[in-house]
């Protein structure tokens, strides 16, 4: 399993759009994706999951990934989330 933590910059977070945005990325791994925040572990792969956890812009969440692709598929979804999510 590979783990990175990354804060989330831009202002509205991981609602709507960036989470859709997230998601398609996530989707483009084998791997098992996680986001987890505040003790809570959702499926990157899932809109409901994602949008459940509430992230707002300035929060810190960790990505954990579990499979064949695990370190590439949390090297990119942090770019993404680092780039504010201009992919």
């Amino acid at each position: 399993m590979y783990v990175k933590e990354v804060v989330v910059r831009n202002q509205v977070g991981l609602h709507a759009r960036p989470a859709t945005f997230f998601i398609q990325k996530a989707n483009e791994f084998k791997s098992l994706i996680l986001i987890e925040k505040d003790d809570r572990r959702v499926n990157a792969k899932s809109l409901l999951g994602v949008l459940s956890l509430g992230i707002e812009g300035g929060t810190k969440i960790k990505i954990l990934a579990d499979g064949p692709d695990d370190k590439d598929a949390v090297t990119k979804l942090v770019d993404l989330i680092e780039s504010g999510f201009v992919d």
